[in-house]
């Protein structure tokens, strides 16, 4: 099944501009969606209240991709992480998840590495470490140094993913420097492939001085020709893996919501079990 939503069901999305109630939103997201990226749970470890609340604002084939805290992925100090121990800290992300996993709703945990995440001995040992504290869960990964896929690493990197059971989070996204991948379009894992459609804004992309980076990062609209093009790397895909969840992350401008739309509309998709809908928005 091919699954097509947002990076995040908040307020900078065009889905949203009609007054909705920040209580009311995640309720009808899943009027259109069935798919959501949690990325709060990357910021700090959700209390559990929070994905029961989720959980049951959601239809019950809807699924949840949940972003890893930020600690497990080394975009913090040590110092500035609030556990005594790594694997207290696993295990605290670990039981916030319990609501996902009781009701069927977890697609994945996504591990996104940093930029400065290079590829070298003692990062593929983490990355080992990560999946050994994960234990059953589910488990994504997205790279966003461009060395995992050199000529050279390229085809260690899919093999390693592979063999360690990770499943590839391929990112769309512009080609500036060192701090991006390039689209890397090979399914690891059987059952599952994500996609993060991150927008192509190479000026944007890497953060400048005196600019608001994260306001112009993903500010970019695909067209239609893009999205045909991802049509057919999609058909392609699915030949190769039984679910993949596509997930547009384009929101500095409020694109997401509209080029996910119309991608469900190229690809033919009409969802059946969607939440009714508070407000005809589309």
């Amino acid at each position: 099944m091919i699954y097509v939503g947002l990076a995040g069901w908040g307020d900078h999305d065009s889905l949203y501009l009609d007054g909705i109630k920040a209580k009311d939103k995640l309720a009808e997201y899943g009027s259109h969606f069935l798919v959501v990226e949690v990325d709060t749970s990357f910021y700090a470890i959700q209390p559990v209240r929070n994905a029961e609340k989720w959980v049951s604002e959601t239809p019950k084939g809807f699924r949840f991709v949940v972003k890893a805290y930020q600690g497990m992925t080394k975009h913090l100090r040590k110092d500035h992480i609030p556990f005594q121990t790594s694997k207290e800290m696993f295990q605290a992300f670990k039981d916030s998840l319990t609501p996902y996993l009781n009701s069927k709703k977890l697609a994945a945990v996504l591990f996104q590495f940093p930029p400065w995440f290079d590829c070298r001995k003692e990062n593929v040992a983490y990355i080992r470490y990560c999946k050994k504290m994960m234990g059953a869960f589910p488990v994504a990964l997205e790279f966003r140094h461009q060395s995992w896929f050199r000529s050279d690493y390229r085809e260690g990197t899919l093999s390693f993913m592979q063999q360690e059971g990770w499943i590839h989070s391929i990112a769309d996204e512009p080609q500036a420097g060192e701090g991006s991948v390039p689209l890397v379009l090979v399914a690891t894992d059987s059952n599952m492939t994500i996609v993060r459609m991150h927008g192509r804004n190479v000026q944007g992309w890497n953060k400048q001085e005196g600019v608001d980076w994260r306001e112009v990062r993903f500010l970019y609209s695909y067209s239609t020709e893009e999205l045909l093009e991802w049509k057919k790397i999609i058909q392609e895909l699915s030949t190769h893996t039984k679910d993949i969840y596509v997930l547009f992350n384009n929101n500095s401008g409020g694109d997401a919501s509209g080029n996910a739309k119309a991608f469900q509309e190229i690809l033919g998709i009409e969802y059946d079990g969607l939440s009714p809908k508070q407000l005809d928005l589309f």
